[in-house]
């Protein structure tokens, strides 16, 4: 019987292809991702623009080929380095990283509180060291080691490193906040903190601070203060002054020297 052209010949073909597509759709490499962490200037509640507050988070999506990569913004307001970590909300996070994601982390608005106290319990020990003070936390009524701002991002950027994915830290964005000079630059503070701690790890570093401030002191706090913030104060972006953030993140991004994180950005004309 000559098979050449047999049905039975065609078939036998036929299901090894089939399952060798098969086999290819399953092993397909899956999409890096890139996993966001900070506070409500990175995403405010459901980061749909609560009360004309938007944090840059939501937008950075618009700078990616998404289609490559993914976000995941787990940012929420109200949180310090400390806060994040205590409550939990790293921990969910750390178990899904994987080789070849990303962990852009921005805090600081929030660590300058009081350690302890009834109404937050939300802040840290100024600096980078390796101070630390036992608390009995008055807000959670549990006993608490409380450390340095520094600790805990060098905590964020270890833990990541760990399962493989890319730490970089972001300095805090600028509040509307001026003096004779532009937009105020105290040191040291969090902005330079941050910039201590991805130098001594050796992570990526942005200085999203100094970039979106230079475009603040070209304009006046008045008139930043009109296009890029909300009524309520002058911490909150409204979606404008998320945009300008989330442009600023991706300039980072693409200044990075021997970062991978910027294949994934979307090309842009010049």
């Amino acid at each position: 019987m000559n098979l050449k052209n047999s049905p039975e010949k065609k078939g036998y073909i036929f299901v090894p292809l089939v399952c060798l597509l098969l086999v290819f759709a399953f092993t397909r490499k899956e999409r890096p991702v890139i996993y966001l962490i900070g506070d409500s200037t990175v995403k405010t509640g459901a980061g749909k623009g609560e009360n004309d507050m938007w944090g840059w988070g939501s937008f950075l999506h618009e700078s990616f080929d998404t289609t490559r990569i993914r976000i995941e913004n787990h940012a929420i307001g109200g949180r310090s380095s400390r806060t994040f970590l205590t409550e939990g909300r790293w921990e969910k996070i750390v178990p899904a990283l994987k080789k070849g994601d990303y962990v852009i982390m921005q805090f600081g608005h929030n660590d300058d509180w009081a350690l302890n106290d009834t109404l937050r319990a939300r802040g840290t020990i100024k600096g980078i060291g390796e101070e630390q003070e036992e608390i009995d936390n008055l807000l959670t009524k549990k006993h608490e080691v409380v450390h340095t701002f520094g600790w805990y991002m060098r905590k964020y950027v270890t833990e990541a490193r760990q399962r493989g994915a890319i730490p970089v830290i972001c300095s805090p964005v600028p509040r509307n906040d001026f003096d004779e000079k532009g937009v105020k630059r105290r040191s040291p503070y969090y902005p330079l903190w941050a910039e201590q701690i991805a130098e001594q790890e050796g992570a990526f570093f942005i200085d999203l601070h100094e970039r979106s401030a230079r475009v603040y002191d070209a304009l006046g706090t008045r008139e930043v203060k009109k296009r890029y913030f909300t009524p309520k104060d002058n911490v909150h972006t409204n979606e404008a002054g998320a945009r300008l953030n989330a442009a600023k993140v991706e300039e980072g991004i693409r200044d990075l020297r021997k970062c991978n994180l910027k294949k994934y950005l979307l090309h842009r004309k010049q």
